[in-house]
């Protein structure tokens, strides 16, 4: 298998969801502990708009977490739209369709 930009830029964006998957089960698993330092939402919104929405998406429904956060149902999947869009630009500059002359 040959290792070309494309395919280098998706194992990146699965490992960032992921992390991000395994990220939002941890902060749900810290969640039953008062005594636990728990992971801010700052950094789960972070993880989301650094491509790992979907992550984030998939971990608030498969552990039940911030579902009842109005800016986590409404947030995320705007973040999933914003990191399709720049993943689909990345993917047109990289394959050459798309050139950037900036003079």
């Amino acid at each position: 298998m040959t290792l070309t930009p494309s395919t280098i830029i998706i194992a990146i964006l699965i490992a960032i969801n992921l992390i991000a998957f395994l990220i939002m089960m941890a902060d749900k698993f810290k969640s039953d502990d008062p005594t636990a330092r728990r992971i801010s939402e700052g950094l789960l919104f972070f993880m989301a708009a650094l491509f790992g929405s979907f992550g984030v998406y998939a971990g608030m429904f498969a552990f039940r977490h911030k579902t009842r956060k109005w800016y986590f149902l409404i947030g995320i999947p705007l973040l999933m739209l914003e990191n399709l869009a720049t993943a689909y630009l990345l993917f047109y500059i990289i394959s050459g369709q798309i050139s950037l002359n900036f003079n």
